[in-house]
């Protein structure tokens, strides 16, 4: 592998980075189909290549995927992100000159997009093997209430920054002073498997209770809080106008980008470290903690919950990958060995399916840094299990995972949730 380390090759390229950086400024990435837009792994193997690859990010609109973004990059690590048309063969020849391991995993985007729907005839109504979009969820959360009223209730536990309501699934038999287990799904909107994940575990609730032994058990003792999209306005943005956005959609003062980064938001380290303070970039942590309405709703709800939500699960994707605090700090947690211990066995349970391979640890090394995040901060409130799900897959398709893996990915990860369930009701603080 050739490493330039040559000043004035360097400088060539630097020139070729600023004449395609000044075109990418004047491009908006909205409005698109991403057609021939292609998605690159690269493993940069030292601090020189990483610093190519800040270079590249800093010259032109590179939409990283895995890290989120490039100030995570360290060496080693295997680094997806993704380039429009225009700039693709730009980016191929500037890797190819720098001596950096590259792939392609995605030849073109569109393609792989148009065939996440594995038939084009979209069924009309709520199907759970397949992608549904806000309207559908919404009305879906009130027909499973309505039918299954001995096991599901429906409240709001607020509104989004566009006026949607948020609505909660409350799932269990009814008893007294039950504890609870808190998930929520759809935190950054591509990730539509986590979504369809949420709705999976609730259909299997209802449907499994008093035939399968240990959903009956957990359901006659714990209450499962489901929050199937805390990002809604996103989620319907990625629908109706761009797949591949990520954040919220506030506006912020100061700024014509929009959005703010909803696991960037919360009072966990804010803004410390992997998060960023410019508004138009994805990992944008917001004005404040809890700025958005969609954090401050959640965060407002668990507060008042505190004495009875014992567990926090967080679905996201892609990586398979189950995390636990820290991220913001490399400093563990006082249960660190504990919740080691649960995320090897979920992973093993997970595993026992599909054969799927999930990595298991602390956010903060396993992954990358990051502050902000959702499940640090359910942790500092007290809740000791903690844990962010990482879906599949590990980046053939990213976050255009094909609907006919919603059904695999569902099936192997309600292993892990009912593994990590039953643990917590064997332990309950």
């Amino acid at each position: 592998m050739r490493i330039i380390t040559h000043p004035l090759l360097l400088k060539k390229m630097w020139a070729v980075l600023v004449l395609v950086g000044a075109a990418a400024a004047s491009a908006p990435l909205h409005s698109h189909h991403f057609d021939g837009e292609k998605v690159f792994r690269v493993t940069p193997h030292n601090e020189e290549q990483v610093e190519f690859l800040n270079t590249l990010a800093s010259n032109m609109q590179i939409d990283f995927w895995n890290p989120e973004t490039v100030t995570q990059v360290k060496p080693e690590m295997r680094v997806d992100f993704r380039v429009e048309a225009d700039k693709s063969s730009d980016v191929e020849s500037l890797l190819e000159q720098s001596g950096v391991e590259y792939e392609i995993l995605i030849d073109n985007l569109k393609t792989v997009l148009d065939a996440q729907f594995d038939s084009n005839i979209r069924a009309t109504g709520h199907n759970y093997e397949k992608y549904n979009n806000w309207e559908t969820i919404a009305a879906w959360t009130s027909d499973i209430a309505a039918q299954n009223a001995n096991l599901v209730s429906r409240t709001q536990i607020g509104t989004t920054f566009q006026g949607r309501p948020m609505y909660l699934l409350k799932v269990g038999k009814s008893g007294s002073n039950k504890k609870a287990i808190f998930m929520d799904c759809g935190f950054h909107a591509r990730e539509w498997i986590s979504p369809a994940f949420c709705q999976w575990f609730v259909k299997e609730a209802v449907s499994t209770y008093g035939s399968d032994t240990l959903m009956t058990r957990l359901l006659n003792n714990l209450d499962f809080y489901i929050l199937p999209v805390l990002n809604i306005d996103g989620y319907v943005y990625t629908w109706t106008n761009y797949r591949m956005w990520r954040k919220t959609r506030s506006t912020n003062s100061d700024s014509s980008c929009i959005g703010t980064d909803p696991n960037r938001n919360f009072n966990a380290g804010w803004c410390s470290v992997g998060a960023s303070k410019r508004p138009c970039d994805d990992t944008y942590c917001g004005s404040a903690p809890e700025s958005e309405k969609e954090t401050k709703a959640l965060a407002d709800f668990i507060r008042k919950n505190l004495s009875t939500i014992k567990a926090y699960l967080t679905i996201h994707s892609y990586s398979q990958m189950l995390l636990f605090p820290y991220s913001y700090t490399y400093s563990i947690p006082e249960n660190y060995a504990e919740l080691n211990t649960i995320s090897k066995a979920a992973v093993q349970e997970l595993a026992s399916l599909y054969g799927t391979k999930y990595t298991s640890g602390a956010g903060a090394s396993t992954i990358y840094p990051a502050a902000g995040g959702s499940d640090d901060w359910a942790y500092d409130q007290g809740i000791k299990y903690s844990f962010t799900f990482e879906l599949r897959d590990t980046g053939r398709y990213g976050f255009a995972l094909p609907e006919s893996q919603i059904k695999p990915t569902s099936e192997e990860t309600l292993k892990a949730v009912k593994y990590i369930a039953n643990y917590v009701l064997d332990h309950l603080y």
